[in-house]
């Protein structure tokens, strides 16, 4: 398969584990379940089960050990969003073309959406057989980190306490790679660690890759926050000037900011480079990530 019909491929695998491991409609708290499921399915670009997948391709992972891994990561991502388009966090109307959670159903729905995303993402790796006991406890482990105090929710945090002050570029990265590389960082690791237990080496590199290209994926995005649209974002253009918070092009200007999105694509492809042609999609994803602004 070529990269694009690899990716239609994985996508579809993605869609069908989040339908699978979502509870449905038809059981109560219904109103939940229909918000849950509007949160999460037939939208957004999917980055991060498709780092799983394309990590798992290196150690040999069964498609059903990365399908449950892929999608605990998806809802744990789509919880995020949920709450930090809410009215006390960023306060946008507009997610992935359409109504934010928050305005679809009300504050409290939201709320609780992310609330129950967060902890069906790790039903998701613990159910059935898909993982090993082994497997489940380094996973579940991984995600834990990514989205607590050091990862995810820290990073959110400085995020906040950052908005009208003037960060140097050091503060910002450390920011961005809890806010969002963490989440990046682990969807490889995950991907890796479902299959065959990769050694340290192989961990190293993948961490290199995975540090690379969470950054140049928060770059890009503010690039894309200053050039683009909303309708082509599916998200408020233009919100991060507008409240003043801390960005890659409000403080190294718009040209560096390309050039540095750039040159971590290059810092990505570099870590991969022991693995040869094994890390072909990964080696791909980067790219895609990166020439969303070239």
């Amino acid at each position: 398969m070529n990269f694009e019909q690899w990716m239609r491929s994985v996508l579809e695998r993605v869609e069908k584990a989040l339908e699978h491991y979502l509870p449905p409609e038809s059981i109560a708290p219904a109103r939940l379940h229909e918000a849950m499921r509007y949160a999460v399915l037939g939208g957004g670009k999917r980055v991060r089960p498709l780092l799983c997948h394309a990590a798992g391709e290196l150690t040999g992972a069964r498609a059903e050990s990365l399908e449950a891994a892929a999608a605990a990561l998806e809802m744990v991502h789509v919880y995020s969003l949920v709450h930090d388009d809410m009215p006390c966090m960023d306060d946008d109307d507009l997610r992935r073309g359409k109504p934010t959670v928050h305005v679809k159903y009300d504050d409290a729905m939201a709320l609780l959406v992310g609330d129950a995303l967060q902890s069906q993402a790790f039903v998701a790796l613990t159910e059935g057989a898909a993982l090993a006991p082994a497997q489940q406890a380094a996973l579940t482990r991984e995600l834990a980190l990514a989205i607590g105090s050091i990862g995810m929710a820290g990073g959110q945090a400085i995020d906040l306490a950052s908005v009208g002050k003037k960060l140097t570029r050091e503060e910002l990265e450390t920011m961005h790679r809890m806010k969002t590389g963490a989440l990046l960082r682990a969807s490889v690791r995950m991907g890796a660690l479902a299959g065959e237990t990769p050694d340290a080496q192989t961990l190293r590199a993948l961490d290199a890759y995975a540090a690379a290209v969470g950054l140049a994926f928060q770059v890009v995005d503010d690039i894309l926050d200053a050039t683009s649209d909303s309708a082509t974002l599916g998200k408020t253009a233009g919100k991060d000037a507008k409240d003043d918070k801390p960005t890659y092009v409000s403080i190294i200007g718009l040209d560096a900011s390309r050039a540095l999105a750039v040159q971590l694509r290059s810092d990505a492809h570099a870590a991969l480079e022991p693995f040869g042609t094994r890390a072909q999609r990964l080696a791909e994803l980067a790219d895609l990530v990166v020439n969303r602004v070239s």
